[in-house]
């Protein structure tokens, strides 16, 4: 694996140097912050392709990082919380987390993680100099700016949204089952996942589509799942 650079944002510095050493036996560069104001001062110094990011911090929670985080970048990011904290969990995935990882945690399991991440955030195209935009006629993505466009007019999307979107795009012509497309999206197995896609799929084209219940990007495979028209 190329060497990538993560940075381990916890205010335990126990877990940052165990975490440390973990990754590093890996291969990979490691950036560490106590808490969310170092964290966001440390994404200016050097390029950033992970992050692992506690939710109960002071001066800044997890929470209130990612937002921030999400509003200019679209790094991949890994909560690590406690089993108390279910509900930040599900918060954290709303603001534009990719996944979450409890303490006490696995190593195996957290360096399995991160590098699926990794893996994701390659395919669609953000590392190795990948990032791109695409022209769906009319329809278009900036994966660098992580914008959204339609005849040259901007569509403001959620986090949840954008990924879906550069999933399709990315991948135009292909159809993505209702499972692929939260797996994918939301880095979790699919299970009732169903309404779930549904809801955001009509978001979606409520925001691109002229006609949304005759749509002409986002296109419906009865029976099989959904694809963005070529």
């Amino acid at each position: 694996m190329k060497s990538y650079c993560v940075l381990v944002v916890d205010d335990d510095k126990e877990i940052r140097d165990g975490i440390e050493i973990y990754l590093k036996n890996e291969g990979m560069t490691v950036l560490k912050a106590s808490d969310g104001l170092e964290a966001i001062e440390r994404l200016t110094e050097q390029e950033v392709h992970l992050i692992l990011l506690d939710i109960m911090m002071p001066k800044l929670d997890g929470i209130s990082t990612t937002f921030k985080i999400r509003e200019k970048q679209n790094i991949p990011i890994i909560m690590l919380s406690a089993k108390s904290e279910d509900t930040d969990k599900i918060l954290g995935l709303q603001v534009g987390a990719d996944d979450y990882i409890t303490k006490p945690f696995n190593p195996l399991e957290l360096i399995a993680r991160v590098k699926s991440q990794l893996r994701r955030y390659v395919q669609l195209g953000h590392f190795e100099g990948g990032a791109k935009q695409i022209d769906l006629n009319g329809l278009t993505i900036d994966q660098s700016a992580k914008e959204v466009a339609v005849n040259g007019e901007p569509v403001k999307l959620t986090p949840i949204e954008f990924k879906i979107v550069e999933l399709l795009m990315t991948n135009a012509g292909r159809v993505f089952s209702i499972s692929e497309i939260y797996e994918k999206v939301w880095n979790e197995p699919s299970y009732n996942a169903e309404n779930t896609v549904a809801v955001h799929i009509r978001k979606i084209r409520e925001k691109i589509e002229i006609d949304p219940k005759n749509p002409r990007y986002l296109k419906v495979v009865w029976g099989i799942g959904y694809k963005m028209e070529k």
